[in-house]
């Protein structure tokens, strides 16, 4: 029987067997779609909103000052950072300090953590050998190795760096170690297969397999970080951000609390902008395949 055109239109729509309640599910896809294509305004409302509601608990006298400063304080206390009014040292000296150690230990763990990784990825033995070494210090907080790391290394840079170096390490290892096995056994047959080399499957199909979840990693070493940097420049530390929150702390400045957290916050999604930007260029087929 040939359908009606009232039941010609419900079909086209996609509202055919409906009930006049339900959203079609095509349409609700659609509106779906529309919430994802605008993710920044959504982010930007929801930044928006937290500052009006910091502005109003703090303008009204909600909150006291001690607990939560206005904007307007933590601005003012921004730009005295700069000119280099609090903590006896410009701002940018205190920031130059904080990326030397936090970037010096990243790129270190990143050379040693990914061949590791891969090595125990590759290797049941390496594994077997390295695993129990590596699970065991992973859950640790940084401050419980802290007081060692200062009796082996002293309180130089050196200290620094490696605390923020062994904070990082574990999850670059243990991702390039789960990417091994992204590598689909029937690449690899077809590799040997083909004549390659164990050093050519490893280059040419293991590592390009793996490097989404390197890069995975990475952005959490590099997350992990800038959370230990408070700790490492708690070693008789004169400059950086965390060695400036921690006097702040002290005098009960949360003004310049505040702003170093937002400063250590903004390079921190920086560095985390610029890895999404680096594994869209290197891995575009991440998710699409």
């Amino acid at each position: 029987m040939k359908p009606t055109a009232t039941e010609q239109a419900k079909s086209a729509d996609g509202l055919a067997g409906i009930p006049s309640g339900m959203v079609p599910l095509s349409r609700l896809r659609r509106r779906m779609q529309g919430f994802r294509s605008q993710p920044a305004l959504i982010s930007m409302a929801a930044i928006l909103a937290a500052l009006a509601l910091w502005a109003a608990l703090t303008g009204q006298g909600v909150v006291k000052p001690l607990f939560l400063p206005k904007i307007g304080t933590v601005f003012q206390t921004f730009l005295d950072a700069v000119d280099g009014r609090i903590d006896g040292a410009p701002l940018a000296e205190h920031i130059a300090m904080s990326l030397l150690r936090v970037v010096s230990a990243f790129l270190l763990a990143a050379l040693i953590g990914i061949p590791v990784g891969l090595a125990t990825g590759l290797s049941p033995s390496l594994r077997a050998a390295l695993d129990p070494f590596i699970e065991f210090y992973r859950p640790l907080p940084p401050l419980a190795y802290l007081p060692l790391v200062i009796i082996w290394f002293g309180i130089g840079e050196t200290s620094k760096i490696l605390l923020i170096f062994f904070a990082c390490f574990a999850p670059v290892a243990l991702a390039a170690r789960a990417g091994v096995s992204a590598a689909a056994a029937d690449q690899v047959n077809a590799a040997r297969a083909l004549g390659a080399s164990r050093w050519q499957v490893v280059v040419h199909v293991v590592l390009p397999a793996a490097l989404p979840d390197i890069l995975v990693g990475l952005r959490i070493g590099m997350g992990v970080g800038w959370t230990t940097l408070v700790a490492a420049e708690m070693v008789a530390a004169s400059t950086g951000i965390g060695q400036m929150v921690l006097n702040a702390s002290n005098f009960l400045r949360t003004d310049i609390v505040l702003m170093g957290i937002f400063v250590i916050g903004a390079f921190a999604a920086l560095f985390e902008f610029g890895m999404r930007w680096l594994e869209r260029r290197l891995v575009p087929w991440k998710g699409k395949v």
